[in-house]
C-alpha cells in the first residue's frame, strides 16, 4: 500500500539511536523510519542493533556516506535483495 503523498515527501525526522554505547541523532525520511523499524522486526532485532551492523558496514567502506545515507543506501538495497528472492 503506497503512503498518502503528504506523508511521502514529508521531511527528515530526527531520532536519538544508541551505537556501541553511544547516542547519535539521525535524521531520516519517516518512510525510512518505517523501513528500518520493519527490518529490525523481521529480523528480530532492536532498531539500534540494525543501525549498529549498517554504521560497521559503513565504516569499513572505501568512501563511507554519512550515517543516514548509509541507512538509505542499506534499505534499498536490502529492498533489492527482498525482490530478488
Amino acid at each position: 500500500m503506497r503512503a498518502p503523498v503528504a506523508d511521502l515527501y514529508h521531511p527528515p525526522v530526527k531520532r536519538s539511536v544508541e551505537i556501541a554505547g553511544h547516542k547519535t541523532s539521525i535524521s531520516l525520511e519517516p518512510l525510512f523510519w518505517e523501513m528500518l523499524n520493519a527490518v529490525a522486526a523481521r529480523e528480530g532485532l532492536p532498531l539500534n542493533a540494525v543501525v549498529a551492523r549498517i554504521d560497521a558496514e559503513r565504516i569499513e567502506a572505501e568512501l563511507a556516506p554519512g550515517l543516514a545515507t548509509a541507512i538509505r543506501l542499506w534499505l534499498v538495497d536490502d529492498l533489492r535483495r527482498q525482490m530478488d528472492q
